[in-house]
């Protein structure tokens, strides 16, 4: 059980956190429901313009906390944090004011819809001494951190390639940014976290197949500062939901299945080769296949609890603003790529996948 009356390493904070939620859609009510039940956290208050007509029923919500339409109306109830589940279009001028209230933000990906944006809200939780961070929860699932810890011991060897498959049917709650913003995104943050390399170039192209303002499908090749090619497969075309990572090194591959939770390792050949007409194949034969058994906890309370402890001062894994704002940089250059029909040079180097 989680101690809500041990004292961390920031002063003057209060245990239990007095938490507030921003956004009642679908990402939302998840947030709703790990809050509620979350050591050291009192969820005391959601807000959403809708909120009168949106079913709360499942979030299991009590009569202490009280259900808003505002920000305003929020921020009147004393919070120590909140959290950001809100359009892309309003995460600025939210965090902003949160900001400004002292209140430390977890702050849904993106970001915001660009680097500037990006850019002025780091700036407003740094220069607060606040805690602010991005909800990158793919950094939290247990097969990609198993990844991330292998790949970091070596056990691949040198890192040839990333390869990445989001795909699935459209989400009808996201109506104001394409899947680069809303899906991409997830791959970029956490291809350049697993390497521990930062994206050097990128070449994309888009499709609009559905009638819809964005982008609903991308396809993107990289390279990286280490020399890592990447692909990134990405749509909400296919009635397959597919979340995989792939990566390729000298020793094999790790695959990484994010809706399973499964990380499977296919080691090169050893074994000699008697068939004849594979034997004169200088190149990589399979060898034993793994499929590591891994502890599985949900990755949102495993985020929510690393924000927490943020906040605490007792630990540091959260995914900065600064973090969120390069990923962002990426995705405009896919944006860019697929406009000009080029390569597109990243802006300034991207820090996400630097190991803390």
């Amino acid at each position: 059980m989680y101690d809500v009356t041990a004292n961390g390493s920031q002063p003057g904070i209060r245990r239990p956190l007095r938490a507030g939620l921003i956004g009642l859609g679908q990402m939302g009510r998840h947030h709703a429901r790990v809050l509620h039940t979350l050591d050291g956290v009192q969820l005391v208050a959601v807000a959403d313009p809708a909120a009168r007509d949106v079913d709360l029923s499942g979030l299991g919500l009590d009569a202490n906390t009280s259900v808003l339409t505002s920000v305003d109306a929020l921020l009147a109830h004393d919070l120590d944090i909140a959290v950001v589940a809100a359009p892309t279009s309003v995460h600025e001028e939210t965090a902003l004011e949160l900001a400004r209230h002292g209140v430390h933000a977890l702050i849904e990906k993106p970001v915001a819809n660009d680097v500037a944006s990006a850019e002025r809200i780091a700036e407003a939780f740094e220069s607060a001494g606040l805690v602010g961070c991005v909800g990158h929860i793919e950094r939290f699932n247990p097969a990609l951190q198993e990844m991330r810890r292998r790949l970091a011991a070596g056990e691949l060897g040198e890192i040839y390639q990333v390869a990445t498959r989001r795909t699935g049917p459209f989400p009808a709650r996201i109506a104001d940014v394409g899947v680069i913003l809303d899906l991409a995104t997830h791959d970029i943050d956490s291809t350049a976290w697993v390497t521990g390399s930062s994206y050097k170039t990128v070449s994309a192209r888009t499709a609009h197949r559905s009638g819809r303002a964005h982008e609903d499908l991308v396809a993107v090749v990289a390279t990286l500062e280490d020399g890592i090619v990447a692909s990134h497969l990405v749509n909400w075309l296919s009635p397959l939901k597919e979340r995989v990572s792939v990566v390729t090194g000298e020793r094999g591959s790790l695959v990484a299945d994010t809706v399973a939770a499964d990380l499977t390792f296919f080691a090169n050949g050893v074994a000699p080769v008697e068939w004849e007409s594979l034997r004169s194949f200088r190149g990589v034969v399979q060898g034993d296949v793994i499929r590591y058994a891994i502890p599985k906890p949900e990755p949102l309370r495993v985020e929510l609890e690393a924000f927490r402890d943020a906040v605490l001062g007792l630990r540091d894994d959260v995914v900065s603003v600064r973090e969120g704002a390069d990923v962002v940089r990426v995705a405009e250059a896919m944006r860019a790529s697929s406009t000009s029909g080029g390569t597109e040079q990243i802006a300034a180097p991207v820090g996400a996948g630097r190991p803390r």
